[in-house]
């Protein structure tokens, strides 16, 4: 109406770490799923294959590309992915929807295959990745992303552990950045709003 004041959305003044930048993608990831500790085969599924991914590009790329991912491994529902054969991999390497490259794609099925014989020997493929750091989540205390290392012994145990069963793409790198995105730890710098948040789900 003539005359009416128009609102202006409110101005997101909280503080967060300094990975994210200014890209939305970024930022809801940070927001709502990075560093919260994530129990969902599938979605743990979903994150070791972005991480993996990952390798050689940026985090923004991936995301950009996760629909994508979604769509062509069959919602990361392992049961079907460890299906699929060289066709589907011929096929996904057509598909402008994920990263094109051969051993990311084949490495993606491998892993499907072995979360399935890890769990054949009755040892569930959620219990066992937690096992590496307790069953609870690492609560650091970071005050810069400066400070957050690269990779950690934990991660070093879960990747020799991986690889020995199967597991591609599991370098203690990727490990450490998977166990960061899935929640396995919090680094949330201390004077990010999401750190008191998650560690309250610990």
């Amino acid at each position: 109406m003539p005359g009416m004041a128009i609102e202006s959305p409110p101005i997101d003044t909280r503080v967060r770490c300094t990975w994210p930048g200014t890209d939305p993608l970024n930022l809801e990831h940070h927001d709502v799923e990075w560093g919260f500790p994530s129990r969902d085969r599938r979605h743990l599924y979903e994150l070791l294959t972005l991480e993996g991914a990952q390798a050689g590009l940026s985090w923004t790329t991936i995301l950009r590309k996760r629909d994508g991912y979604r769509e062509a491994f069959a919602g990361f529902e392992p049961e079907r992915v460890a299906a699929f054969g060289p066709d589907d991999v011929d096929r996904l390497m057509l598909d402008a929807g994920i990263v094109r490259n051969r051993a990311k794609i084949e490495a993606t099925i491998d892993n499907a295959r072995a979360i399935l014989a890890l769990e054949s020997g009755g040892t569930g493929f959620v219990d066992h990745l937690w096992s590496f750091v307790g069953g609870r989540p690492i609560q650091n205390r970071f005050q810069t992303m400066g400070e957050v290392p690269a990779e950690t012994d934990e991660s070093k145990a879960m990747s020799k552990d991986l690889k020995a069963r199967g597991f591609r793409f599991v370098g203690p790198t990727i490990l450490y950045a998977f166990m960061e995105s899935a929640g396995l730890v919090n680094d949330h710098t201390m004077d990010c709003y999401r750190h008191p948040e998650v560690a309250a789900l610990a």
